[in-house]
Formats: structure tokens, C-alpha cells, sequence
């Protein structure tokens, strides 16, 4: 009878712990027992493919994965970058946990951009929750939950460690250079006027450019200010060079601009104070203050509840010259591309027009980005007015018919003309653009 008694104690016992186990693994999503198995060998082992390309196509799925960052904000997140094909509607996440090294499996929370331009491919934000007293490190994404684990591409996570110091002010993030962009001397004098103004960082999703920018590249790489991102955007989708469909009908806008602008925000979140998303062919140029520091400590000063900072884009054609006197470049006319220091005039206002804006931004305050506007951010935007700073776009006119005298003479450009030719002449000798007589 005694024997009987504890029998029936170790089955209820037993029966207890099963379904405690089988409530806890539907609730939570704990992978299967073989896999669960597999996995707590295989990923303190690193013995695991880790995704180390910037693009990466999701097997069965018209997805591709960018980055996935831990978001320390509003509950944790791990919130992956991406581009995701307008009608799939279901991810699952995969989460390595440390330091038990478990995979926490949920269902993924697509927050598609309301920004796509008609496009059928749109930028997307993957939101998985973050487990309790999890660690994670790494993640992977499939269109199944019953995916086989050692099948599928595992990202690490990135901005695991907040930082209220940062390496650098300013990070300029580039969105994309294709064509074989071999715009030689505007290139060197827009990364010397970005230096001057206080940038510590430019980073360049780089599509294709030419063999004498690729020299230019790879010397700023090495003095350290340049960030080159790999971008092959063709190798997986057919890219416009148009920012709406209608306008080139192909699978993304203007070579998947608006998803490389909010991975460099993420990107540089913990790395830089502010991000400023802008053109090759674009500065943001300050009125009243004589760089982007002192700028911004005004402006951040009188509007605290402030994330991101709008400047007015205004047109300097290319076709419109100035006279140079004072200053000799005549030693650039050897070097191919466009000298903005030719040209100081801007095109006025057209009526009934929308006048595009580019940015400033505290990436820590802001969620998601387009490429005129803010689309979700924790504190307000800001229209700076124009007599603080303008964006000074030098390029071909949209306003060709304007005869010379319409144009509004701005020479805030040339204030910079002593610095900027001296260290641009100092590039442009090292990478054996110029010869050093030829330059003084």
C-alpha cells in the first residue's frame, strides 16, 4: 500500500512538471527539444555562419535584412533594418539568449514606413521583444516558426552598450553614391567644407564610383574621417534612379536611399551626438555661427524639446560662374568635377512649391526617418529659419530659364575660401591630383 501511495505521488509529481512544461512552451515559444539541443552547442561554439554582407536575402521570403539594432527605448526592442516587399505580412525572430544560451522564438511586428513612393519594396523596421533576463547577441529571421535553425542567417546584434559620450559631434551620412559618381574636386571640397564645419565622421554607402574617387576614398579611410558601407543594392533588387514609381517603375526608390538614411541613424546612435543626412552635393551652411558646433549649441539651447532640425535646400547651379578675384585656383582646372567656389548664386523661391529640407537630428530622439521629413521621433522637429543656415546645393539648375539677374548673389561660401583651398590643395597633391608647384 505504502509502495502504491508513492507511485501515485511521482505521477502527480510527473504529471505536474508535464504540463507545466507544455504551458510554458506554448506561452513562451521554447524551441523544439532537438533543436534547443543543437543550438546550446552550436552558438557558444561559433562554429555558425554569422551575416557579415550589408544586404542579405531571407530564404523564402522577398526580404532582405540590413542590421538589426537593440533599441534601448520605450521597452526594449530589437529592432531590425530592412527592406521588405509591400505584401509580406509575417516574420518570426529567433533570439540567441545569453548566458544560458536558449533561443526565444516570437512572432515579428512589421512597422512599414509609410514613406515607399509607390515602390513595391519599402523600408521596414522588424520589431522583436526582447526576452526577460536576456542577454542577446545574436538573431535570425524567417517567414516559419518551425524554420530549421542551422539553415537560417544569424545577424549579430548591434548597440548592445548605450553611451552618453560619443566619439564624434557630427557623422554626415551619405546615402548613396552610384553611377560611377567622379565628381573629383567637389567631392574633396565637400568632405574638406565638412571637416571645417566640424564633422568627425562621413559615412558613404557606397554603390559604385569611379577608379579616381575610389583613390580619393580609400585615402580619406585611412586618415580616418570616411566610413565606406558596402551598398549592392542591384544584386538584389532593380534599383530606380527616380525617387517615385512613376518616374522609373522598378523595385526601389533611388537606389534604396531612405533605408541606407535610417541604418546610418542607427548606425552611428551611440557613435556620434548628432547625424546630418545630406548629399555629396550638399553643406549645410551657418549664417550666423561659424560651424555645425556652435550652431547647434544655440539652437539646441533655445528649443530643448527639439530631435531633429529642418534647413531649407536651396539651388547654387553649377552653370552660373562668379568671378574668382583674390584667390588663385587656377591648378584645379586640371582636375575633373565642379568648384563650388565658383559658384555664389542661388536660385529664388518657386511659387507653390514644396522646398525640400534636409537635416540635423539627435539620432537618440528619433525613430524613423525619410529624406525631407521625420516620420516617428520622440521629441519635435524644427523648420530652422533660413537666416540661421541653408543647405547650399550645388548642382544642375531646376530653374534654367531664369535670366542672371533673378539669382540671389550668397557669397557665405567663400568665408571658408582660405582654409578650404589649402587643405583641398593638400588632397588633391597627395593623391597625385597636383603637382605641389602647380598648387602654390
Amino acid at each position: 500500500m505504502c509502495c502504491k501511495k508513492k507511485i501515485w505521488v511521482y505521477l502527480s509529481i510527473f504529471a505536474v512538471a508535464f504540463i507545466t512544461l507544455v504551458l510554458y512552451s506554448k506561452n513562451y515559444h521554447w524551441i523544439k527539444r532537438e533543436h534547443r539541443q543543437f543550438l546550446q552547442a552550436y552558438f557558444p561554439s561559433h562554429n555558425f555562419s554569422i551575416s557579415e554582407d550589408t544586404i542579405t536575402k531571407l530564404k523564402n521570403s522577398r526580404t532582405f535584412i540590413i542590421a538589426p539594432y537593440q533599441d534601448h527605448r520605450d521597452g526594449k526592442n530589437i529592432r531590425t533594418i530592412a527592406i521588405v516587399h509591400k505584401d509580406v505580412t509575417q516574420l518570426y525572430c529567433f533570439i540567441h539568449c545569453r548566458p544560458k544560451n536558449y533561443i526565444y522564438i516570437e512572432k515579428a511586428v512589421l512597422d512599414k514606413h509609410v514613406d515607399r513612393f509607390d515602390f513595391p519594396y519599402v523600408t521596414t523596421d522588424i520589431l522583436c521583444p526582447e526576452p526577460i533576463n536576456c542577454d542577446p547577441k545574436y538573431i535570425a529571421l524567417d517567414s516559419s516558426q518551425d524554420a530549421a535553425m542551422d539553415k537560417l542567417s544569424v545577424f549579430t546584434i548591434q548597440n548592445t552598450h548605450q553611451s552618453t559620450s560619443f566619439y564624434v559631434n557630427f557623422t554626415v551620412c551619405i546615402s548613396a553614391m552610384f553611377g560611377n559618381y567622379d565628381n573629383v574636386l567637389q567631392f574633396t571640397q565637400t568632405i574638406e567644407m565638412y571637416k571645417l564645419l566640424g564633422a568627425g565622421r562621413v559615412t558613404i554607402y557606397k554603390n559604385n564610383c569611379s577608379l579616381l574617387i575610389e583613390r580619393l576614398l580609400q585615402y580619406y579611410i585611412a586618415e580616418g574621417i570616411v566610413e565606406v558601407v558596402p551598398w549592392p543594392i542591384e544584386k538584389y533588387l532593380a534599383p530606380a534612379k527616380a525617387w517615385h514609381h512613376s518616374m522609373d517603375a522598378k523595385d526601389i526608390g533611388y537606389y534604396g536611399q531612405l533605408v541606407t538614411l535610417n541604418d546610418c541613424m542607427y548606425r552611428n546612435m551611440y557613435r556620434s551626438k548628432y547625424v546630418i543626412l545630406i548629399d555629396l552635393d550638399e553643406i549645410i551652411l551657418p549664417f550666423k555661427h561659424p560651424d555645425w558646433t556652435s550652431m547647434m549649441y544655440s539652437l539646441q539651447k533655445q528649443h530643448p524639446n527639439v530631435g531633429a532640425f529642418l534647413f531649407e535646400n536651396h539651388i547654387f547651379p553649377k552653370h552660373v560662374f562668379s568671378p574668382t578675384e583674390g584667390f588663385n585656383t587656377s591648378s584645379w582646372e586640371a582636375v575633373p568635377g565642379v568648384d563650388i567656389l565658383k559658384h555664389i548664386h542661388r536660385e529664388p523661391d518657386r511659387k507653390d512649391y514644396f522646398n525640400a529640407r534636409k537635416m540635423i537630428l539627435n539620432p537618440r530622439k528619433v525613430i524613423q526617418i525619410s529624406v525631407h521629413s521625420v516620420l516617428k521621433a520622440y521629441k519635435e522637429s524644427l523648420q530652422v529659419p533660413l537666416d540661421v543656415a541653408l543647405v547650399y546645393h550645388c548642382r544642375g539648375p531646376l530653374q534654367a530659364a531664369l535670366p542672371r539677374g533673378s539669382l540671389i548673389e550668397d557669397p557665405t561660401i567663400r568665408k571658408y575660401t582660405s582654409p578650404l583651398i589649402e587643405n583641398v590643395n593638400k588632397v588633391l597633391e597627395r593623391n597625385m591630383f597636383l603637382n605641389k608647384t602647380a598648387s602654390t
